[in-house]
């Protein structure tokens, strides 16, 4: 039911500056992003306005303009750097005689794209409902015809537009039902390990930041890390060895990125949660990006959201190989190390980092320790 972007295909890239101090950062970010839904850009264009315009998110003459672009760079997408209403999109649509997507479809197509578990298809698929939900009308002028007929079409004179509505909304129902049943199996996972001895870890950060390329360094594993944004959605949990008898899991999240879609947001709770039931946090920050600083607010920001911001989290600045930086470590006010430069890829620092774990889990045995001593019936 989802319409699908032509993969493969020419886009033709807007951006629209409105003041912003982030514009040229938004702008580089949008291409990595198209580029990832492995689609060909063959035309970008920047913009300045002060506001929105109502009808097409940017003035009518700059719709003309951009006509004339698509028409001779041959662009078979267009593709905005922002959320436009339904209305705006149905307006470009029509207009431009194109294919238009916005930034939150664009990130909904290659999360559909790169989800392989079957919870993680679920969830884009709730996603890209819920989004579809506020633009069914869009492009379908057969649903304004009356269907007559009994059942599957409904009553007789219901319209195709409130059937497939109807059947929107069912279809969202048994979503969520089915991803409430695998949140329980995995609040029983966690309940089952909280229970432990287990340091249970989660690898967070920006995008393409090279968490998956920590996770394989700290685990041997062999996760796929590209130089991609959104390379892996599916969490991946392993058991970490750092000396004998300390239990440790590890489990590789999805990439945060600056305004991930609320519908995204919403639909991977249960993904998420399994940062918010962390025991740590390794925040992982690409160092060698000029806007790290910025990219890290945004991670920070998402962990607020998903209630996860107050689990103990160390920072990992990576890719000092790339900067020419030697590894090095940072102390919070309690003996602790708080910060940490390292290189996943060449592995240099990853000592470093496994000493701030164990660090971890011992002041987490001592507190189990404390509980239990304090109240053994209920621990």
């Amino acid at each position: 039911m989802f319409e699908r972007p032509n993969e493969g295909k020419s886009a033709c890239v807007i951006s629209i500056n409105f003041g912003g101090t982030d514009f040229e950062e938004s702008v580089e970010e949008i291409k990595e992003l198209v580029l990832s839904a492995d689609m060909k850009i063959v035309s970008t264009v920047n913009i300045k306005r002060s506001a929105p315009d109502p009808k097409y998110f940017l003035g009518s003459g700059k719709v003309d303009e951009i006509k004339f672009i698509i028409q001779e760079s041959k662009a078979d997408t267009v593709i905005f750097n922002h959320n436009l209403s339904p209305s705006q999109e149905r307006n470009l649509e029509k207009y431009l005689s194109t294919r238009i997507l916005d930034r939150t479809a664009l990130i909904l197509f290659i999360f559909s794209k790169r989800a392989k578990s079957n919870e993680g298809k679920l969830q884009v698929e709730l996603a890209q409902l819920d989004h579809l939900s506020t633009r069914l009308i869009k492009g379908w002028s057969h649903l304004e015809r009356q269907k007559g007929g009994i059942g599957v079409r409904g009553g007789p004179g219901e319209k195709q537009l409130e059937l497939d509505r109807r059947m929107l909304r069912l279809r969202i129902k048994q979503l969520k039902e089915k991803l409430d049943k695998l949140k329980q199996q995995r609040t029983m996972q966690r309940k089952k390990r909280s229970r432990s001895s287990v340091l249970n870890i989660s690898i967070v950060g920006y995008t393409n930041a090279g968490k998956s390329t920590l996770f394989n360094q700290l685990t041997r594993a062999n996760a796929l890390a590209m130089n991609q944004l959104f390379a892996t959605l599916d969490t991946t949990s392993r058991k970490l060895f750092i000396e004998e008898g300390v239990e440790c899991v590890i489990s590789d999240t999805v990439g945060f990125i600056k305004a991930l879609p609320t519908a995204l947001i919403e639909a991977f709770k249960s993904t998420l949660e399994e940062s918010r039931e962390a025991d740590l946090l390794l925040h992982v920050v690409n160092m060698a990006n000029p806007n790290h600083s910025e990219q890290s607010v945004a991670v920070n920001k998402i962990l607020e959201e998903i209630k996860a911001a107050s689990i103990p989290q160390i920072l990992v600045l990576n890719q000092i190989d790339r900067l020419d930086i030697k590894a090095n470590h940072e102390k919070d006010e309690y003996g602790r190390i708080s910060t940490i430069q390292l290189s996943a890829k060449t592995g240099e620092g990853i000592e470093l980092l496994k000493e701030a774990i164990l660090q971890l889990y011992v002041a987490k045995q001592s507190t189990e320790t404390e509980i239990f001593e304090e109240n053994p019936l209920n621990y």
